[in-house]
């Protein structure tokens, strides 16, 4: 998408602290403490699948792409360097167009690249939402579309899509698999991690140097 200083989905922007207990910041002040000194804590599927990796999750639930682009703007890249970077936002950007929020995931996609010069950047694609065929999920595979189209232009980047995993013959979602027909189930993690964990195996091979 050109023109990314007219995309509203690529403008970096924090979470309104509309409640007022100020978590969120709170959360971000925690992963930038966390690229310095830490590892995270890790749940049972990244335990088994990422804890050999050393991985750090710096997700924040709700989040949009602004958000996450404040966010790395702010700290949460400073003091790493990784050798792959899994990048997956995007489903909660409402108020954008398909075409806008592509663009917004390409802004961070950009940014990687550029501050993280060595790294290998995984885009996850969007997954379907919602227990029937809707505008929703029409959407997110409409994103996903673009950066199939885009992600490319950027060398270091590509995607990873697994939504088909998702959706049954009849079109329905498995509540096995998201258990509100948005969110994940253990089993549904399962489902996207083992290839997620599967590529970045190869990449991590692909780009060992042996003797260092």
């Amino acid at each position: 998408m050109s023109g990314d200083d007219l995309n509203p989905a690529a403008v970096a922007r924090p979470v309104e602290d509309a409640q007022g207990d100020d978590r969120w910041m709170s959360q971000h002040t925690r992963f930038v403490q966390e690229c310095k000194d830490a590892e995270p804590d890790q749940f049972e599927v990244r335990q088994d699948l990422f804890s050999p990796l050393h991985a750090l999750n710096f997700g924040i639930a709700g989040d949009t792409t602004c958000n996450v682009l404040w966010r790395l703007q702010n700290g949460e890249l400073e003091n790493i360097c990784p050798k792959v970077v899994v990048l997956w936002v995007g489903t909660n950007n409402y108020e954008h167009t398909a075409e806008q929020v592509a663009g917004g995931i390409l802004a961070i996609a950009q940014l990687l690249t550029s501050r993280l010069p060595k790294a290998k950047i995984v885009v996850l694609g969007l997954l379907p939402r919602g227990e029937r065929p809707n505008p929703l999920r029409e959407k997110n595979t409409v994103v996903n579309g673009y950066l199939r189209s885009w992600l490319p232009r950027l060398g270091r980047a590509q995607l990873l899509d697994v939504s088909g995993d998702f959706v049954h013959s009849d079109g329905a979602i498995s509540l096995q698999d998201m258990f509100d027909f948005l969110h994940l189930t253990a089993t549904g993690y399962r489902t996207m991690a083992k290839p997620l964990s599967d590529l970045l195996l190869q990449i991590l091979e692909e780009t060992h140097v042996p003797g260092i």
